[in-house]
């Protein structure tokens, strides 16, 4: 059974024991979590506390997640474009409408199938059967860099800095509208939408959450911009970008459903990925070309901007 100890920040204090502990393992539900502390299998500061016992400053919360369910979750050969690989981890370069990991009523062609089929039993264990090896995850839409843990030691480490907001993430985009400014910092809270909850929303008391854009090209209708994550809470960059009146174009949960363009999902891709290896101590950084789709899709919109003017 894995244990994990979390300690609580200045600026989560105040957050509901299991709505802090939800937070953390966002794959698990709010239930799930509030059965765990029912179980006694969540303590802060080695005592059991009640789903409503509000976090403090500097509380250690240790959390023993069970074993994950036997399921049989089957290798695939599936092709995979690796940018890195050594006996600690791999850096993958996802492709658009890949899942990363299994779920009820999707068990195969998976990201996971394809790494145990590439890795064989070289895979951490701490996210259980169902999720060896992911660290993190971007969306079935997204595009773009994931690292992969091939042991748990490297996986400890690599989550450490995920959770310091260490890692160097960036990402690239196309909003509708044009963003006047060059460059901002956009600062406002996330946390689940209180009706939807498939969404993500800025919401007063939601998590902290900073994302800087920068952007690269301007059109008419629309801005093509760089987004980096100082912090990773889910759907982040999605939701900020709405929450400024600029969603994704093709993100049909936070932005329009209707689109000028045949789209699969939001125009987002994981380009930079920087970390400091959990083995030598030396900071790597990769990039990940643009996806066919998306220059090409710049390209229609750059032809569209010069036949307008």
């Amino acid at each position: 059974m894995e244990k994990e100890r979390i300690f609580v920040s200045e600026e989560e204090e105040g957050v509901r024991l299991d709505v802090f502990v939800a937070e953390q393992y966002e794959d698990f539900s709010r239930s799930y979590i509030q059965k765990l502390i029912k179980d006694q299998m969540i303590t802060v500061n080695s005592k059991v506390e009640k789903n409503r016992y509000l976090v403090k400053v500097g509380d250690e919360i240790e959390v023993s997640i069970p074993p994950a369910v036997e399921l049989d979750i089957k290798p695939q050969n599936i092709p995979l474009d690796i940018v890195y690989e050594d006996d600690d981890l791999l850096v993958v370069n996802k492709p658009k409408n890949m899942v990363v990991h299994p779920a009820p009523g999707n068990y195969e062609n998976t990201l996971v199938n394809a790494l145990l089929y590439h890795c064989k039993d070289q895979l951490s264990s701490i996210n259980g059967v169902i999720r060896p090896g992911i660290v993190h995850r971007i969306d079935k839409d997204t595009t773009g860099l994931l690292m992969v843990a091939k042991n748990n030691n490297a996986h400890r480490g690599l989550a450490e800095q995920l959770r310091e907001h260490s890692i160097t993430r960036k990402y690239h985009a196309i909003t509708m509208g044009n963003i006047k400014e060059n460059a901002a910092a956009i600062n406002a809270p996330i946390g689940r939408h209180p009706v939807d909850r498939l969404k993500m929303t800025v919401i007063q008391g939601g998590r902290n959450a900073v994302t800087h854009i920068k952007v690269l090209e301007r059109f008419i209708d629309y801005t093509y911009l760089e987004a980096q994550l100082e912090t990773g809470r889910t759907h982040q960059i999605r939701v900020h970008l709405s929450y400024i009146k600029h969603p994704l174009l093709g993100d049909d949960l936070y932005g329009s459903k209707t689109s000028k363009f045949n789209l699969d999902g939001q125009v987002l891709h994981a380009k930079t990925l920087g970390f400091i290896h959990p083995s030598t101590g030396e900071y790597l950084e990769f990039e990940a070309p643009l996806p066919a789709y998306f220059t090409k899709l710049l390209d229609v919109i750059r032809l569209k901007t010069k036949q307008q003017n």
